[in-house]
């Protein structure tokens, strides 16, 4: 049922016919790694791809035990074709999981009919924003992984979704998305629950342009400094990463009424709101570690905070470390202490008044 071939090097034609072959056999799932199609003088030209395609593009369509095919590690020393002839076959493949990961693809088609395609990892190839614009045939489609490419716009990523009826999970990480705001409409899959959009180039705009109906949302390592209020309706959000971004405090839940754990770890945090848990009621866990805590009266009550939290700081004592004045540093939160006398200035001179 399961079939993997390693680092294959050979003519374009021979590897058609082992695809041929294995597509009439009963294996389900095939792998092919290290994958290098390659061709002599004389089929160099687009007539003479043509034949061997056309009967690829046959067997394709029809029912066979073929399930899931993945190529990895793809080079292709076949220089002068039309790649839209091999774009074309995989695009049309009747098949529900397809991966081509790590193979310089710069493109890939619509499909012309509705595709089975359940399944679609493109990762670590140079696609752009132009894939799948205005497609309409991948309907059936719930899983689909584009990270490590050359997708610039969040706007025209929202788009590739509209029409994706079932998408459920979608990985854009790794890209080099931005998105200026500016009143510019989104428009998503509504049935797009989790979206990982981390290590891209992303600010506080982007809470402009998310799905309405996401449930779990990456954010990790971009250039968020702020999450604005008011602008982000996600009733349904539950889980929120925004570790390693520019956060100078923890966020408000105004938007995010259901969240139950956020992570804002390895930001600028100095003096964290001690507040948190009282305007987001429903969070169960908050990762708010490895920050640059500054060790002072304000901080006092953040560390109160953690002891009526019964347990909702992850990391906790290891992981939440003064940072300044540098007399502290490296001093865990839990053992940061100042007398009451030294933290209320009122007290500080009520008493200064009794001595004198």
């Amino acid at each position: 049922k399961t079939l993997t071939l390693e680092a294959v090097d050979l003519q374009w034609a021979i590897i058609l016919q082992i695809f041929m072959l294995i597509w009439y056999s009963p294996v389900e799932h095939l792998t092919v790694r290290n994958l290098t199609f390659r061709g002599p003088l004389e089929e160099l030209t687009e007539y003479a791809f043509q034949p061997l395609l056309s009967s690829v593009e046959q067997l394709i369509s029809l029912d066979g035990s073929m399930k899931a095919l993945t190529l990895e590690h793809v080079r292709n020393k076949v220089y002068y074709f039309n790649q839209e002839i091999l774009y074309r076959q995989f695009s049309e493949m009747n098949i529900a999981n397809l991966t081509i990961a790590d193979a310089y693809m710069p493109h890939m088609l619509c499909p012309n009919r509705t595709s089975s395609f359940h399944y679609l990892n493109f990762s670590h190839n140079a696609l752009t924003d132009e894939l799948f614009q205005n497609c309409g045939t991948l309907a059936d489609l719930k899983l689909l992984i584009l990270q490590k490419n050359k997708f610039e716009s969040l706007r025209k990523v929202s788009f590739m979704t509209s029409r994706m009826k079932s998408l459920t999970y979608l990985d854009m990480s790794n890209n080099l998305l931005r998105h200026d705001g500016a009143g510019v409409q989104c428009q998503w899959a509504e049935s797009l629950a989790e979206l990982d959009l981390s290590s891209n180039q992303l600010a506080g705009a982007v809470f402009e342009c998310l799905p309405a109906n996401v449930q779990k949302l990456s954010l990790r390592n971009n250039q968020i400094s702020n999450v604005p209020s008011g602008v982000a309706e996600l009733k349904s959000l539950e889980e929120l990463n925004l570790a390693s971004n520019r956060l100078a405090d923890l966020p408000g839940c105004s938007g995010f009424t259901s969240l139950q754990f956020l992570n804002v770890e390895m930001n600028s945090i100095l003096t964290p709101s001690a507040d948190f848990f009282q305007s987001c009621p429903r969070v169960r866990e908050l990762q708010a570690g490895h920050n640059p805590f500054q060790c002072s009266c304000e901080l006092q009550a953040f560390i109160r905070l953690e002891r009526r939290s019964g347990g909702k700081l992850f990391g906790w004592p290891a992981a939440y470390v003064c940072e300044y004045p540098e007399g502290l540093r490296g001093t865990e939160l839990k053992d940061f202490h100042l007398s009451p006398l030294a933290c209320n200035t009122t007290l500080l001179l009520v008493t200064a008044l009794l001595l004198t």
